[in-house]
């Protein structure tokens, strides 16, 4: 259900139909639009009369909404989300870039890596400190001094970090030194974690799980949205089929899908996408290209030397060359970046 109050529709007006609402056993969520309080209403499947909502007083029209995703879908907010943190805004008609190491590796790295993003217009630094590997004798990142070094070096550089939390228990400590929590492929349909990222106050990026549709990568949107947390940002990194030159098939048209369906950000990751750095920089112009919000793209001093994914990760002079292709393509586009 979408309630689109008045513009002007007063506060006493707006809470008289949130209270119609509750007692015909919707769950509330209200967003504020540039002219209108758009009001969603979550709960009963069984049949009501729009009309019963649409005669109060301050109720411009009511919809209901169809699609099984409510809080994520663009009927929601019309206009689109742009999540601000500080000076840095993620959707909209801006373009932005995050790159850095899979990996937390030491403060050397972190220190380099910071200052090569940094100089090439990114605003926000990756790096794991926590690592879900295929394999358990892989390298599984430094835990909380891994954070450290990368919140230092951000700090210095003023960046923003963005790190991956893999369950409940590490939320408390990656709200600490993280600015945007990242959810990983393999936990796009981990209910327990999303659901608890729902009651956090902090932006939330979610990867699409290796084998999701569009739809449950929404669904699980949803459940972030649904526990009040509204900044999120969903990410293409790309699907599993059966190709094989490629590390995972990097699915361009989700992006402009996602932009039809959705008001979140979208931003899209070619690293993962394609898992060889020579396809990184041709999948990220196709991203911007094809309407992303932004870049998720790991870059290292020495990738040779990355304690993970050095193949797909970009040296310092192709990130930089990357993000002047993109800010190129942005600007055809009448974007910024």
């Amino acid at each position: 259900m979408l309630v689109v109050m008045q513009e002007g529709a007063s506060e006493a007006q707006t809470e008289s139909v949130i209270g119609r609402l509750v007692t015909m056993g919707f769950t509330v969520h209200r967003s504020t639009g540039v002219r209108h309080t758009l009001l969603g209403g979550v709960g009963p499947q069984d049949d009501f009369d729009p009309a019963e909502l649409e005669v109060m007083e301050g109720v411009k029209e009511c919809h209901r909404i169809v699609s099984p995703y409510k809080l994520a879908s663009r009927s929601f907010k019309p206009e689109g989300t742009v999540i601000k943190i500080g000076d840095v805004e993620i959707g909209g008609n801006r373009v932005v870039f995050m790159g850095g190491p899979c990996s937390v590796e030491s403060e050397e790295q972190m220190e380099t890596t910071a200052a090569v993003v940094a100089a090439a217009g990114a605003r926000i630094i990756r790096g794991g400190a926590f690592k879900p590997r295929s394999s358990p004798y892989s390298f599984q990142g430094m835990g909380e001094e891994g954070l450290q070094i990368m919140r230092r070096a951000a700090d210095r550089h003023q960046l923003l970090v963005i790190s991956e939390v893999m369950d409940q228990s590490q939320i408390p400590l990656l709200l600490q030194y993280s600015d945007i929590l990242q959810v990983g492929a393999r936990n796009m349909q981990n209910f327990n974690l999303i659901r608890e990222l729902g009651h956090t106050r902090k932006p939330v990026l979610l990867k699409r799980g290796i084998a999701a549709t569009i739809e449950e990568l929404l669904l699980s949107a949803e459940y972030i949205m649904s526990g009040g947390n509204y900044e999120v940002m969903l990410c293409e990194r790309g699907i599993r089929t059966f190709e094989t030159a490629t590390r995972n098939t990097m699915d361009i048209s989700a992006i402009p899908v996602l932009k039809k369906l959705t008001h979140l950000p979208v931003i899209a990751d070619p690293s993962h996408g394609t898992g060889k750095r020579d396809y990184v920089l041709a999948m990220a112009r196709a991203s911007i290209a094809a309407g992303a919000d932004g870049l998720l793209v790991e870059v290292h001093p020495n990738p040779e030397r990355a304690a993970s994914d050095g193949a797909q990760t970009l040296r310092p002079e192709q990130f930089s060359e990357m993000t002047r292709q993109c800010k190129a393509i942005a600007a055809v586009l009448d974007r910024s970046a």
